[in-house]
């Protein structure tokens, strides 16, 4: 027999002991309150413990909840971070999917945790909120990309048609154009795969990432010192720009962010994107793709836009007048097929059988030329610069250490859930180590 001290065994510097003096865990007690029935049922697991233990898998990238429990009961620094002795009896692994799956299923307790280790970073100074950088990855859905079925699904609403119907309303009235006719109440559709395994999950198809059924994690970091503010799950067939400004107003209200600049990738920069931040004051700085270009044809920069007189320039000097404007809130200048069918360069500026040129433009395009300005200037150079730092390494230290490549499981909501505490696991981390 030999008497030890358990605390004696874990050493001074493990990741474990960093984190306990870092973090506040009691606030779960608060947060879970009203999902547990005080004079009912047999005794609870704390429900400490079982956060403290679902956040061990994570911090360690332990993907199977049974060997957690494994690794646990042989673990010393894991036993004395949960507050077991040696001999204590470890939860068994069903405690915790059950509990999962029957007490915290459709609750947002995963996000209430997740906000409340942001309120303790802003708390010590380590978040600030005033510059956030944007960035989505994609996590392998548990499904097989060749078991699906075709089916039609609403598509994506964006959250500024409202502003935009207005918008077009009032330049087609400024040009003197009839307003459109109220669109109908359907909502439009369009045909996808949808996984037999997996439904909730989306098949993604994008330049140099692979085929199949994913979902995508769309997570924002803090400039300050890289941690994470936001951490948002969507199907892996939903473009990045969807949900990114009202995910970024949700941080300016939750927290009380002060948001002064922004640093995204080329996949964000929309004209609603770019209007949006226009419209919040906010600095941001949107990477550039170059357009696809036809070989041996003019590209749509060799026509010049003339703000005063509202029309643009071919390279031949005609003039391209404005002819409507869509609902899509594209403004339609088209040329004069009169000009256009004797003009030596009609080979290599259009095939149309009416020989006239259409460019168009957006009515927001002023706010996208004023975010892409942004990019040659040494305030924006150094915040993109950034990027690589802060989201892109969180993403690599996500997939790397935590287990981020793959759903854990199945349905928007557990994934979700995961998502939220891997976020909030490297945030925990991140602290201790700071």
């Amino acid at each position: 027999m030999e008497l030890v001290i358990l605390s004696d065994l874990v050493p001074k510097d493990h990741l474990l002991r960093k984190i306990a003096r870092a973090i506040e865990f009691d606030f779960i007690y608060e947060k879970v309150k009203d999902l547990y029935c005080a004079d009912n049922g047999r005794p609870a697991v704390d429900p400490v413990v079982l956060f403290k233990m679902l956040f061990i898998g994570y911090l360690f990238g332990i993907r199977s909840e049974r060997q957690l429990v494994r690794d646990i009961e042989v673990n010393v620094a894991y036993r004395w971070f949960l507050g077991f002795d040696l001999t204590r009896k470890v939860p068994d692994a069903s405690t915790i999917s059950q509990n999962r799956r029957r007490r915290f299923n459709q609750s947002d307790i995963c996000q209430e945790i997740f906000d409340e280790i942001v309120f303790q970073a802003v708390k010590r100074g380590l978040v600030d909120g005033k510059t956030l950088y944007t960035d989505s990855t994609h996590l392998k859905a548990n499904a097989n990309k060749s078991k699906f079925k075709r089916e039609l699904v609403d598509k994506s609403t964006r959250d500024y048609i409202a502003e935009l119907d207005r918008d077009v309303s009032e330049d087609r009235r400024a040009h003197g154009k009839k307003p459109l006719r109220d669109k109908e109440a359907e909502v439009e559709q369009k045909e996808v795969k949808v996984s037999t395994t997996d439904p909730d999950s989306g098949y993604m198809v994008r330049d140099g990432k692979p085929k199949g059924f994913f979902y995508l994690d769309h997570r924002t970091v803090d400039g300050r010192h890289g941690l994470i503010t936001d951490s948002h799950v969507t199907p892996g067939n939903v473009h990045d720009s969807i949900p990114y400004l009202c995910r970024l107003d949700r941080q300016r209200e939750r927290f009380g962010f002060e948001v002064s600049a922004v640093g995204l990738d080329a996949g964000y920069f929309t004209a609603p994107i770019c209007h949006g931040l226009v419209k919040r004051d906010i600095y941001g700085v949107i990477g550039y793709s170059r357009p696809t270009h036809r070989e041996g044809y003019l590209r749509k920069s060799d026509f010049v836009y003339d703000d005063f007189y509202d029309c643009y320039m071919c390279p031949c000097d005609q003039v391209l007048k404005y002819r409507t404007t869509t609902r899509e809130g594209y403004r339609e200048y088209a040329s004069d097929s009169k000009v256009c069918g004797d003009c030596e360069l009609r080979g290599q500026c259009t095939e149309s059988r009416n020989m006239v040129k259409v460019i168009t433009r957006h009515i927001w395009q002023d706010s996208k030329e004023h975010i892409n300005d942004h990019r040659y200037e040494a305030r924006g150079k150094a915040i993109y610069s950034r990027r690589k730092e802060t989201v892109e390494r969180s993403f690599a230290d996500g997939k790397q250490l935590h287990g981020h490549r793959y759903a854990r499981f199945r349905g928007l909501l557990k994934v979700t859930a995961q998502c939220l505490l891997s976020a909030a696991c490297q945030n925990m981390k991140k602290m201790a180590l700071i």
